[in-house]
C-alpha cells in the first residue's frame, strides 16, 4: 500500500463523516483534568551526528561500562558471559524466530527450548520445565496462580523476604481475583518465620524465596514439609540460580513448583531488563503449567522430532480454561541461559557458585572488621546485610561520585532496618575493589 499525505480536505471529510465540529471534538468524551491544553514543549530537532553526541552525554550519566564498581545484586546480578553465548545467541535463525507453531518448519528453535528445559530441571529438582516466562515476578504469580488452581483455594501465602518488587507483582496479579496474599515476617537471622503458618488453617501454597532477598538461605524443607501437612503445595522462588552450584535445589526439598529470574545464567544486565522466567515444577501438576512447553516425539519414519505440547493457552482450543494468558516466552534469554549452563557444565557450575559464596564472605569480613558488621547470621550467598555507621547516606552519595555503588539501602522496603546495606559480590569483583570499597567507606 501505498502512503498518501492527508491534506485539509481529507481531515475535514473526516470530521463531517463522524459528526464532529473539530479534530477537539473528538477528545471530548475525555475527562478534561487528563487531557493538556497546551502544546507539547519539544526541542528542535537534532542531526544524526548531534544525537549521536547527546546520547553519549546520557550514557556517561550512568553506572555503566568501565570504570565503575557496582556492589549491588538485589535481583540483577553481574556475571562473566563467555564469548560464545552471545556469539550463539546472536545467530540470525534465532534473533529472527517467531513463535514455534509450525514444527515442521521450526527444529532448530524448538529443539534449542527443549535443551533449555532439561537443563532447568537437572538444575531446579523438577520434572518438568516450561519455555520460560517474561521474568522471574510474573513466574512467581503464575505459580500462585497455578497453586490456587490446582487445589480451588483462594489463600496464598507468600514471604516478606521474598523480592519487594515480586510481592509487588503479585498483589497487582491477585487483586481483580478476589484471592488473599498473606506474608510471613522474617525472623532475627535473617529467615522467614513459619510459626504464623502453622496456625493457618487452608492455604492454596506458600512461596519461600532461597537465597531470600537478604542472600540468606531458607529451611525450604521444613516450608514444604508443613505445607504438606496442610494439603498446600510448596513454591520455591529465586533470583540468583547460581546458588544451585552449592545449595540443594528447590525440588531436592520437597517443593511442588520451582519459578524465578534466571537473569545471572549468561544474560546481560541491560538496565534491568529483559530478564528470564524460569519455571518448572513436578510431574502431576503438568497439566497446570503456564506458558509454553516443548515436548519430544517422532514422526511416522522414526525420526526424532520436537513440537509445542499440552498446549492451554488463551489462542489455542482450550481458550477460557487456559492456564495463562501470557503471549510468549523469552526464547533467546532462555537459549542464552541454555549455551551459558552446557558451557559451565556441572563441575563449571559447581566451582563458580563456590567462588561467588567465597568472594561475598571476604567482602563480609572486610566490612566487619572496618566497623560494618553483619546483620544476619544464617548462612549466605553472593549478597548479605550489612549495619553502616550512622551518616553513611551521605558517604554512599559521595561514593557515587567515585563511581562505587556502596550497596542497596534497605529502609524503603524494610523500614526497620535502617541504617542497613545489602551488598552483593560476584565473581566480577577482585580483591583489590573489595579492598577499595572498605577503605573508602572507612575514610
Amino acid at each position: 500500500m501505498r502512503y498518501l499525505p492527508h491534506t485539509g480536505e481529507d481531515v475535514a471529510s473526516m470530521l463531517r463523516a463522524l459528526g464532529a465540529r473539530t479534530l477537539e471534538a473528538l477528545f471530548e468524551n475525555i475527562p478534561r483534568e487528563c487531557r493538556r491544553e497546551t502544546a507539547l514543549r519539544l526541542p528542535e530537532a537534532l542531526t544524526e551526528w548531534e544525537l549521536d553526541d547527546h546520547m553519549a552525554r546520557l550514557a556517561g550519566s550512568m553506572a555503566a561500562g568501565g570504570g565503575w564498581e557496582v556492589f549491588v545484586g538485589a535481583g540483577c546480578y553481574e556475571h562473566h558471559i563467555p564469548a560464545l553465548v552471545p556469539a550463539l545467541v546472536g545467530r540470525s535463525e534465532f534473533v529472527t524466530s517467531y513463535t514455534p507453531y509450525q514444527p515442521e518448519v521450526s527444529q532448530g528453535t524448538l529443539q534449542a527450548i527443549y535443551e533449555y528445559q532439561t537443563l532447568v530441571t537437572r538444575l531446579l529438582g523438577m520434572d518438568v520445565a516450561n519455555a520460560s516466562m517474561y521474568d522471574g515476578a510474573s513466574a512467581l504469580a503464575e505459580a500462585l496462580l497455578m497453586a490456587v488452581r490446582i487445589t480451588g483455594k483462594k489463600k496464598v501465602v507468600v514471604s516478606r523476604l521474598v523480592h519487594p518488587l515480586h510481592r509487588q507483582v503479585v498483589r497487582t496479579y491477585f487483586s481483580p481475583t478476589g484471592g488473599e496474599v498473606v506474608e510471613l515476617p522474617l525472623l532475627e537471622d535473617g529467615t522467614t518465620d513459619p510459626g504464623p503458618l502453622e496456625e493457618m488453617d487452608t492455604f492454596a501454597a506458600v512461596a519461600v524465596q532461597s537465597p531470600n532477598f537478604m542472600g540468606c538461605v531458607e529451611d525450604l524443607g521444613g516450608f514444604a514439609a508443613l505445607a504438606h501437612e496442610k494439603e498446600a503445595l510448596c513454591i520455591g522462588s529465586f533470583t540468583e540460580p547460581l546458588a544451585y552450584g552449592l545449595f540443594k535445589s528447590p525440588g531436592s526439598l520437597g517443593a511442588d513448583i520451582a519459578c524465578g529470574e534466571g537473569q545471572s545464567l549468561g544474560v546481560p544486565m541491560s538496565f534491568g531488563g529483559p530478564g528470564l522466567g524460569m519455571f518448572a515444577c513436578k510431574a502431576p501438576h503438568m497439566r497446570s503449567l503456564p506458558g509454553r512447553l516443548v515436548g519430544k516425539t517422532v514422526d511416522r519414519e522414526g525420526r526424532q522430532g520436537f513440537v509445542l505440547t499440552l498446549a492451554t493457552r488463551e489462542q489455542h482450543i482450550r481458550r477460557e480454561k487456559a492456564t495463562s494468558n501470557i503471549c510468549t516466552n523469552n526464547s533467546l534469554c532462555a537459549l542464552a541461559a541454555a549455551v551459558y549452563m552446557a558451557a559451565l557444565g556441572g563441575t563449571g557450575f559447581r566451582e563458580l557458585a563456590r567462588l561467588n559464596r567465597d568472594k561475598a564472605e571476604y567482602l563480609k569480613a572486610r566490612l566487619e572488621a572496618a566497623g560494618c558488621p553483619t546483620r544476619f547470621r544464617a548462612p549466605t550467598f553472593n549478597e548479605f546485610v550489612a549495619r553502616c555507621p550512622e551518616g553513611f547516606e551521605k558517604k554512599h552519595r559521595d561514593l557515587l561520585g567515585r563511581k562505587i555503588v556502596a550497596g542497596l539501602r534497605l529502609e524503603p522496603y524494610y523500614p526497620e532496618l535502617s541504617g542497613h546495606y545489602l551488598f552483593c559480590a560476584t565473581e566480577t569483583k577482585s580483591r583489590e575493589s573489595m579492598d577499595l570499597l572498605v577503605s573508602e567507606m572507612a575514610s
